[in-house]
């Protein structure tokens, strides 16, 4: 590798590291909650865990999304070592378009499930989303199709752990609904079935 080659990798790989920006990683602090990034380093044994497709990114380019491009399309997947026992685990990153679930973020969980599923190791997810990603319509909820079909395959194969540290709706609670425990953390985790205005637009019924 050329000199210039591993700098523009160095490169890419310090603005993965932003996730969705300093002014964004501020207004998850102002709200309580640490970044993706910092529930990994406090989850894990220091200096254990391997990134798994930090340079992925969104097909999708209609509706704005190519207006901002993000590595790693909001989720934060890899292995690493608890008490020096290893875990597959994901982290959803409220500050890349609300944690929500695309074609390529759901498809970096179903990957590191399969990992995890094939490896006999324990799964832990830990929950920060809006949701399906409107703006990615069938490519996003087939992606959640593709992350429950195996929910469902490694119960009582391996544990499944999920946390819930942010608003997290829709798939984003269905997949740790079926999962073997559900933590939530207070003050800042909970659950929902789906947002108001989706309700509204259901049932013709307002809720808070």
């Amino acid at each position: 590798m050329t000199q210039r080659s591993s700098e523009a990798l160095q490169a890419v790989r310090a603005e993965a590291q932003q996730g969705g920006g300093e002014a964004r990683r501020a207004r998850q602090h102002a709200s309580g909650k640490q970044t993706a990034r910092e529930r990994l380093a406090a989850l894990l044994d220091s200096g254990t865990f391997a990134e798994i497709g930090a340079f992925v990114q969104p097909r999708a380019i209609t509706l704005g999304m190519d207006e901002k491009r993000f590595w790693g399309d909001g989720v934060i997947t890899g292995v690493g070592e608890i008490d020096g026992r290893p875990v597959y685990v994901f982290a959803q990153d409220f500050t890349v378009l609300g944690g929500s679930v695309g074609e390529a973020h759901g498809r970096k969980i179903a990957r590191l499930m399969d990992l995890a599923y094939q490896q006999g190791a324990p799964l832990i997810g830990l929950n920060d989303s809006g949701g399906a990603r409107i703006q990615e319509g069938g490519d996003a909820l087939a992606a959640y199709g593709e992350i429950f079909y195996r929910n469902v395959r490694a119960s009582g194969v391996i544990p499944q752990l999920s946390v819930i540290m942010g608003p997290c709706a829709g798939g984003a609670v269905y997949s740790p609904a079926i999962t073997d425990f559900v933590f939530m953390v207070e003050g800042t985790g909970n659950m929902f079935i789906t947002g108001p205005e989706v309700i509204q637009a259901v049932t013709h019924e307002e809720f808070s």
